[in-house]
């Protein structure tokens, strides 16, 4: 299954996920900071889904209430609902 979501709060604009069986095959983010994203896109790439929000919920950038990680949970939680 395939979800767009957009992410409140951060710097990055756009997140684009590809699951199957409840594992990750891809994460596309747009905007942001390019290397970390993409780091942690290949990190997460492979991995359970409920894995992926239990390691990345609650993650906060700098003073923000919310960071890409944390984000990227809430696209997940909102992908499996939608399965």
């Amino acid at each position: 299954m395939k979800t767009i979501y957009t992410p409140q709060g951060t710097c990055s604009t756009g997140i684009e996920i590809v699951v199957e069986d409840e594992i990750i095959k891809k994460v596309n983010f747009a905007g942001g900071c390019p290397g970390n994203l993409l780091a942690m896109s290949k990190l997460v790439t492979g991995m359970n889904v409920h894995e992926a929000i239990e390691r990345l919920e609650g993650i906060r950038c700098g003073s923000k209430k919310t960071s890409c990680a944390d984000q990227l949970a809430k696209a997940l939680k909102t992908t499996l609902k939608n399965d």
